[in-house]
């Protein structure tokens, strides 16, 4: 067997360099083809195009550490730069995820002890409950009062003071974005420095999201800054940011956060906080289970051992980032709702983007492949002229085989 053996580390080498040129001209290109069809994936973004929910948009999806898709949609590019609404939430989470690494910042830590002007019952609740939603402070200000044109956190967070809490602290789940104000305050408290610094300096900079930034999402009265919401990112940005995630902290050889912050991120963060019902996992997923949330994250399936398999920060402009375990996948679909004209349709982006994992899963399923692919001859991914590489590679083994047969009689 000593030729197979030859041919088959000859087809490794082929296919170890074929694969890392296919990644770095998909990443530049929209041409290469993969065995994979993602027809359906095109097809339903076309058509929420069509319908002007969105003026244009843009997908990469990997798997097993490869792209096998991407499209760009009217003039979308890797590097068009989207704010991203809710789909920053991971970004921040992430952020004073490292914080808590490197500081006396603790997930136990109560507002209190950073913020002592928080003296009700908002002040009792800890920094993991103020990323998970269950800390009992409002989610938005109340419409005009105070007028929200702050411009750091820390006026931010003096706007918040006042108001009133609307549970105690753990008792409820309640998706907002002021309570991610205040741990983002406490990250700034702990470091003496910026919430922006702070994510450029121990997110952005090493995983080279070169155009990913949290900044006031613009000059209108109401927007400024959001921790929550006020992220803008682009394709390749925050598919490094992916990349991360899903090899437990790891970017390249960089460690960047630790492996417990990752699990500690992903874990059920909701305990015994009640779920009003048709919770966004409930409404996307036709399931209801009770431990929907993370840190910054929406658990939306589970394991049978409870461990999250499809995590996800859904935003409602549309931007969905997702990590699918089943499928040893993950993707983002990037894109900004036209407002009028989804309200006016009646299309909800936040609740429409979540369908695309599910479509790539079926895209996945060896059922849906082309009648020609044998699984059992071809890996994943193979464009069509790795597999005739990889054909010929086959071939030349069988002749070798015959020859060596030849030889042994």
């Amino acid at each position: 067997m000593k030729s197979l053996n030859v041919t088959y580390k000859l087809f490794i080498s082929v296919v170890v360099v074929l694969t890392i040129s296919c990644v770095n001209q998909s990443t530049e290109t929209n041409t290469t083809m993969y065995v994979y069809d993602f027809t359906p994936v095109k097809r339903k973004i076309n058509s929420w195009i069509q319908h002007r929910y969105y003026s244009g948009a843009a997908i990469m999806i990997v798997k097993n550490d490869s792209v096998v898709f991407e499209d760009y949609y009217d003039g979308y590019t890797k590097n068009t730069v989207i704010y991203i609404a809710s789909a920053g939430k991971w970004l921040a989470a992430a952020t004073i995820a490292s914080v808590v690494e490197q500081t006396s910042l603790s997930w136990e830590d109560p507002v209190k002890k950073w913020i002592p002007e928080f003296t009700d019952e908002k002040g009792n609740a800890t920094l993991r409950q103020l990323l998970s939603h269950t800390s009992g402070f409002p989610d938005y200000q109340p419409k005009g009062n105070p007028i929200d044109n702050y411009q750091s956190l820390e006026e931010s967070v003096k706007h918040i003071i006042s108001l009133p809490s609307i549970h105690a602290p753990g008792l409820s789940f309640h998706y907002g974005g002021l309570a991610m104000q205040v741990a983002g305050r406490m990250a700034e408290l702990a470091t003496g420095k910026t919430f922006e610094t702070l994510f450029q300096e121990h997110i952005a900079k090493p995983l080279e999201m070169i155009n990913t930034h949290f900044t006031p999402v613009d000059s209108r009265i109401g927007h400024n800054p959001m921790i929550g919401g006020g992220a803008k990112s682009t394709l390749q940005d925050y598919m490094h940011f992916l990349n991360m995630i899903f090899h437990d902290g790891v970017y390249g050889r960089i460690q960047i956060l630790s492996k417990a912050s990752i699990i500690e991120m992903q874990a059920n963060q909701i305990h015994k906080a009640q779920l009003k019902p048709d919770e966004y996992v409930e409404h996307v997923r036709s399931k209801s289970h009770h431990s929907i949330y993370g840190l910054g994250e929406w658990r939306e399936e589970l394991d049978a051992s409870g461990n999250a398999v499809l995590i996800s920060s859904p935003s409602w402009a549309g931007a969905y980032p997702w990590i699918d375990k089943t499928t040893n996948s993950y993707g983002f679909f990037i894109t900004h709702v036209n407002e009028e004209t989804a309200r006016n349709a009646g299309f909800s982006s936040f609740y429409s983007s979540p369908v695309l994992p599910i479509m790539v899963r079926e895209v996945f399923d060896p059922k849906a492949l082309p009648d020609s692919v044998d699984m059992h001859q071809i890996p994943e991914p193979f464009n069509a002229f790795e597999q005739e590489i990889f054909k010929k590679l086959l071939q030349e083994s069988k002749e070798l085989n015959k020859q060596e047969t030849k030889i042994q009689k």
